[in-house]
């Protein structure tokens, strides 16, 4: 697997680097896996009526320095931006004896694992997607997950909010949920938080172990 440790990268500059990987794996070549953060986009998934979920008006997104991109990838609505590790594996699931639910599962083990290793708690939720931790009483969303399978090769992947600006979420219902949180390693950690790049380092390696 080719490992692209990328810096600040725009959400249509990284589609199109996975887009161009996806058509590499398909003609057999090496997988891939990206590894960024994005300036501050709000990404809409395929599911219907996602757009609902969008609280800001057009010239607060502007004022902020925000984008809106509709994506391809599955689930509801969601914030990237700075602070937050994104990661793009580019895989052929048949490879590696994957159903689309079996990779998912392995995409949650992955975060869940890292972030054990940094002493966070995570847990699945059966009435929502993602990664959750339960703090301040509620549960509250650490990691999106939304992946494209197309000709058996995926696209897009998880979000984990490392030192990410909470306020942001303020502009959109996360995942379209009223009753839930969003929260950071940062959020929980203080002090202790580490390094984006360290968090990086243990992320890719638990992808290469559990893929």
């Amino acid at each position: 697997m080719l490992i692209h440790p990328l810096p600040l990268t725009p959400y249509r500059e990284a589609w199109q680097l996975q887009e161009q990987a996806h058509a590499e794996v398909l003609a057999g070549g090496e997988e891939h896996l990206f590894l960024l953060q994005h300036p501050p986009v709000i990404t809409l998934g395929r599911r219907p009526g996602v757009s609902s979920n969008l609280l800001a008006s057009p010239d607060q997104l502007e004022k902020m320095g925000v984008e809106v991109v509709q994506s391809d990838r599955g689930g509801d609505i969601t914030f990237h931006g700075p602070g937050q590790l994104v990661a793009y594996p580019i895989i052929r699931l048949n490879d590696h004896k994957l159903s689309v639910g079996g990779y998912v599962r392995r995409l949650q083990d992955v975060v869940i694992t890292t972030l054990a290793e940094f002493s966070i708690t995570a847990r699945l939720d059966a009435d929502a997607v993602g990664i959750w931790v339960d703090h301040d009483g509620l549960p509250k969303k650490i990691c999106a997950l939304g992946v494209r399978i197309r000709r058996g090769i995926s696209m897009h992947g998880i979000a984990l909010n490392v030192t990410t600006d909470l306020s942001y979420f303020n502009l959109i219902v996360p995942c379209g949920l009223t009753d839930r949180g969003v929260t950071s390693m940062h959020q929980l950690l203080q002090a202790n938080t580490p390094s984006l790049q360290t968090v990086q380092q243990m992320l890719a390696r638990r992808l290469q172990e559990l893929l």
